[in-house]
């Protein structure tokens, strides 16, 4: 059976409202629903228990002891001390350090981890092989995802190729969506962070709709592009993540092109020595005394 968490996501737009109350709170706080019954998590969500029940068979569950029995396998599985407790209680949640330096280390090592620990290696294998199989891949990122985005496509188009940034208004995005269709192969991997900007958002909706495959990343599975994605990686880091969030998303991102980079490793190394002997040819580039001779 699919983790509970994309069981939720792929099912969200078809629960009621007040189911949806339910799997926010699933989402959020799943080492309490695995000790807590279907009435107790009917009280917290200020739902019923025949809420919370009707929830359980609508995502594909037999029933709530079914669902809470697939939440306590999951965090068995992950049973270490999670990285962002771990670092809350050495630090005691600091509002002031003196050795800042070191806070920010363990902070942003903190982070990653709980990034990297909850991508399973199945869905790390199959956003690997979905990138290697796409004709092009389409990378879409506005304001604060702008740079990750721009730093993926270039890392992409250098071992792979055929990798396109959408730069927003400098794009015509209606004529890149419509020449779109189910068998060129293409991925869209989209990044979208708070405040999740509308025009991700209407791009990869509309690619969508062509039937192309939308990789997010993305702080929520629930956020709006969340809800779109065929594959989903959800990066976890400190608020605000424009501003402190990026350690996280650009090691995410090393590990998505390291894959990449080991999956055909003789062809990238072609590719990259092609591309430097023609790089000199188009920029100058510095060359000390010893590079010289």
């Amino acid at each position: 059976m699919e983790p509970i968490n994309d069981l939720i996501r792929k099912n969200f737009s078809t629960l009621t409202n007040r189911q949806k109350l339910v799997a926010s709170y699933i989402l959020n706080y799943p080492h309490q629903i695995a000790f807590q019954t279907a009435k107790e998590l009917g009280e917290l969500t200020e739902t019923s228990e025949t809420t919370v029940i009707r929830f359980c068979y609508k995502i594909g569950y037999t029933g709530f002891s079914h669902l809470q029995k697939e939440i306590q396998a999951s965090l068995l599985e992950n049973r270490q001390t999670d990285p962002l407790e771990k670092f809350r209680v050495s630090k005691g949640v600091q509002s002031q350090n003196n050795d800042l330096i070191k806070y920010i280390k363990e902070q942003d090592i903190a982070f990653i981890e709980r990034t990297m620990d909850s991508l399973s290696p199945d869905l790390y294998e199959e956003i690997i092989s979905a990138i290697l199989l796409s004709k092009k891949t389409c990378v879409v990122g506005s304001r604060s995802s702008y740079a990750p985005a721009s730093w993926l496509a270039y890392s992409l188009n250098m071992i792979k190729g055929n990798t396109h940034l959408y730069r927003g208004e400098l794009d015509d995005a209606i004529s890149l969506i419509s020449e779109i269709n189910k068998k060129c192969l293409i991925i869209v991997i989209a990044f979208s962070f708070p405040r999740y900007a509308q025009d991700t958002i209407t791009f990869v909706k509309n690619a969508k709709k062509k039937g192309v495959k939308i990789l997010a990343i993305t702080d929520n599975e629930l956020s709006p592009i969340g809800l779109l994605a065929d594959l989903l990686v959800k990066v976890y880091t400190p608020s605000p993540t424009g501003i402190k969030g990026m350690p996280m998303v650009f090691s995410l991102l090393n590990l998505i092109v390291s894959g990449v980079t080991s999956s055909k490793s003789d062809e990238v190394e072609k590719r990259l020595k092609d591309y430097e002997e023609t790089s000199e040819q188009f920029f100058s580039v510095f060359k000390n005394d010893t590079q010289k001779n």
